[in-house]
């Protein structure tokens, strides 16, 4: 199989957020032979505008593509109404938690729900403007050969019209506030590990419904998206739940995920395991990465990651590089390859040095070592590509302010773009 070659960059870092800027973005990448084109989640973003914790995990995000068009959305009705009811009785309720609604809204008593009813019209033409916006825009890449990917967190914020409408899918009290809350122990991203904040699922309700509402999700994604990643991969074998008292992650403890039962169902869905992406980094047990391979998903691989430790068992160092690891120079939790090397001790910097031959090494020479790999897939973030330092970074896991605001320049494109792919 031909290696296909793509880019990160979500749309929120075009000049503009709009139509006509994602189509010139998609036109810099056929120039520069690139044929992927990978996203972060195009969901509502939270209130620190981390797309990661939204508020739906199945409304566009409509500031990020408009059309003076609107377009049926029969494929959606299974959270149409209910996110377009959300926002509606959110706004009237300035912008309160479902959990602090009148009961009979916060219950959604169905002769309450019918009075809201005539009044989510606007939200339901913002949602139609939008998908007319990205069927142009997924078109358009189609046209000239562009794949796009995906993004699928995990989890969803509490605060979303996924848990107010499907309340018994998630581990909630009476009152609707969480039991637990989700994130992940300490790793070599932050000591005292991560408290997301997002609610965990009620797996045994799932099952009950057939995975209705993940089937849901991942054909949703898939009429937006050629392929998707689904972020934090690890939570459907097991996810580390939060006391919700707790400021830190650090006296969470592991509760079991459906693992295999939720996978056949998902790839099903999809119609074949090639369109899923897992991303299974951090500490990850090998039963993790068993259950990847048992459903022939490809995993990641990346590189800021391939030269700590000991090299003969790292995964993500180029020459152990599996072929089925998507292979990714920094994703975007990492700092940006620039800025990776700045701060990279001796050892590391030697590793590399003896591995490439040289005791000259730059941003080019860790993308290389990516294009090098027997990865079928490579992704490079544009920040890499542009040869930017920290200053570029999109996201520092564990921080809640200085993220998500990267953009680029088109002069950034003319002036500074350094790989093109032969």
């Amino acid at each position: 199989m031909r290696r296909k070659v793509g880019v990160l960059c979500h749309i929120t870092s075009l000049p503009s957020c709009n139509l006509e800027s994602a189509k010139r973005f998609v036109d810099f990448l056929e120039r520069s032979n690139y044929s992927v084109w990978q996203m972060l989640p195009i969901t509502p973003p939270d209130y620190y505008d981390s797309p990661y914790a939204s508020s739906s995990a199945f409304a566009g995000w409509t500031e990020l593509v408009k059309s003076t068009k609107q377009i049926s959305m029969d494929n959606e009705s299974y959270w149409l109404e209910d996110w377009a009811l959300f926002c509606t009785i959110k706004q009237h309720h300035q912008n309160q938690p479902w959990t602090d609604w009148p009961i009979e809204l916060r219950d959604r008593h169905p002769e309450a729900l019918e009075e809201w009813r005539a009044k989510i019209e606007p939200e339901l033409l913002k949602q139609m403007s939008f998908q007319a916006g990205w069927n142009e825009l997924h078109n358009y890449a189609t046209d000239k050969g562009i794949s796009l990917v995906g993004d699928v967190p995990i989890f969803v914020a509490h605060d979303s019209a996924d848990v107010w409408a499907h309340r018994h899918l998630f581990q909630l009290e009476e009152d609707g506030q969480p039991s637990f809350v989700a994130g992940v122990p300490p790793d070599y991203f932050s000591e005292d590990g991560q408290r997301w904040g997002t609610v965990l699922y009620r797996w045994e309700s799932h099952r009950i419904d057939n995975y209705k509402w993940w089937r849901e999700r991942i054909a949703r994604v898939l009429r937006l998206f050629d392929k998707v990643r689904i972020d934090h991969f690890r939570g459907f074998h097991s996810a580390w739940a939060i006391p919700t008292q707790d400021e830190h992650a650090r006296n969470g403890f592991w509760q079991e995920g459906p693992g295999d039962e939720i996978l056949q169902q998902l790839i099903e869905e999809a119609g074949g395991s090639t369109k899923i992406i897992a991303e299974d980094l951090g500490i990850i047990p090998s039963e993790v990465i068993e259950l990847r391979k048992r459903h022939q998903l490809n995993g990641m691989a990346v590189l800021q990651f391939g030269f700590d430790g000991n090299i003969t068992s790292n995964p993500h160092y180029p020459p152990n590089i599996e072929n089925d690891l998507v292979v990714y120079t920094g994703t975007h939790d990492n700092n940006t390859t620039r800025g990776w090397l700045n701060n990279l001790g001796d050892e590391s910097i030697n590793t590399i040095c003896k591995l490439v031959g040289s005791k000259d090494i730059d941003v080019s020479t860790i993308i290389n070592l990516a294009l090098g790999t027997r990865a079928e897939l490579v992704i490079i973030p544009l920040q890499d590509i542009l040869n930017l330092d920290s200053n570029a970074r999109m996201n520092t896991p564990g921080t809640d302010s200085g993220n998500w605001s990267w953009a680029f320049t088109w002069d950034d494109l003319q002036n500074n773009f350094q790989t093109k792919i032969s």
